[in-house]
Formats: C-alpha cells, sequence, structure tokens
C-alpha cells in the first residue's frame, strides 16, 4: 500500500473537466470517482488534506475565493423538505429512525471500517452519492444555513457530527479549502 492508503497500481489523477481528483488504475485503464476496495481510507483522508488542499501562495492575499469543498451522507426522513430520493419514491422513515441508521454510519466511519464515500455511493438520500457524497467546491451562501456553518467550521480531513438541515440529516466531510492552487503533471 502506498502512502496514498489506495491499493497497488492506483494511483490519484485530477479531472481536467470537474478539477476534481479521481482515482486511476494504468495497468487496467479503469478510472473511478470512489476510492477502489482495500483503500485504507485513513491514510488515503490524511493524503488528500495534505496534497490536494490548496494553500496560500501569498499571505497578504485577498482570499478572494473563500470556497471549500467537501462530501456529505444526506438521510431524509419523513419530515425532509423533499422526502423522496433517488433510490426511493416515497419517503416514510421518521426522524428518529433516520438518525438511528446516520448514528450506524457514523461509528462505522469512524471505526475506520469503511470511509463516508464508500457508504455514500449507496446508502445517501443526494444525487451526490454516484460521486461518493462529494459536493465539490462551494462558498458561503451556497449551502442551507446549518450545513454551511458546520461544513465550514471543519478542518479538511475532518468529519461532522450529525447536522440537521431541513434536507435531513447529514454527516459532513471537508476535503480541502480554498480553490485548487496547484498543478499536476503526468508522465505518459
Amino acid at each position: 500500500m502506498s502512502e496514498t492508503g489506495l491499493p497497488a497500481g492506483w494511483e490519484i489523477r485530477m479531472s481536467n473537466s470537474r478539477q476534481l481528483p479521481y482515482y486511476f488504475n494504468p495497468s487496467t485503464n479503469e478510472s473511478r470517482w470512489e476510492p477502489p476496495a482495500d483503500t485504507d481510507s485513513k491514510k488515503l483522508t490524511a493524503y488528500m488534506a495534505a496534497n490536494h488542499t490548496a494553500r496560500p501562495t501569498d499571505s497578504n492575499s485577498s482570499g478572494g475565493s473563500d470556497k471549500i469543498r467537501a462530501a456529505h451522507l444526506l438521510i431524509k426522513h419523513e419530515g425532509s423538505r423533499r422526502p423522496s430520493s433517488w433510490k426511493e419514491q416515497n419517503i416514510t422513515r421518521t426522524k428518529e429512525e433516520a438518525l438511528a441508521i446516520l448514528e450506524r454510519h457514523e461509528e462505522t466511519i469512524r471505526s475506520g471500517t469503511a470511509s463516508l464515500a464508500t457508504i455514500a455511493t449507496t446508502e445517501s438520500d443526494c444525487s451526490s452519492a454516484r460521486k461518493g457524497g462529494d459536493l465539490g467546491y462551494f462558498g458561503r451562501g451556497d449551502m442551507q444555513k446549518e450545513f454551511e456553518e458546520a461544513a465550514f467550521a471543519l478542518r479538511p480531513g475532518d468529519m461532522s457530527g450529525v447536522v440537521e438541515t431541513a434536507s435531513g440529516l447529514h454527516l459532513i466531510e471537508r476535503y480541502a479549502s480554498s480553490l485548487p492552487s496547484f498543478s499536476l503533471t503526468w508522465d505518459d
């Protein structure tokens, strides 16, 4: 296993169209947004926070783009503003049932058994599930107030506790501060 936490043969590349990192295996030409099986999620989170987080290049810069990148796992309930999702047309679970589900997922993630991205892919009620819950970069005012406050309060690599919004209940993992200010080159 490499310093990235990825299994042998896998590497991290940057998408030109989305400006997001993705996972690529050159020997099989497989590419994917979510980490491959057998990834060490703690190592990967630490690597991504250290290597794919923008760092200010000028201490006097105005920091004009106060944007962060985060992912989330959303569990909706019957009281959510839109109680339906890509996987369930009519969500009838109670808020208490949704909380119990999300707390089980939180326990699994914190134990290192699975990553938020892995669980979000199949369990999140948000359409971002197909991207492992990745919401990309967003700034202040782009998200619901409770979500925004929780996400901006996290340090890169940290995960929130349960956050309640009108959409439902969330776990939020912050990936990066600011838009990327790095460039990557790849050997052909």
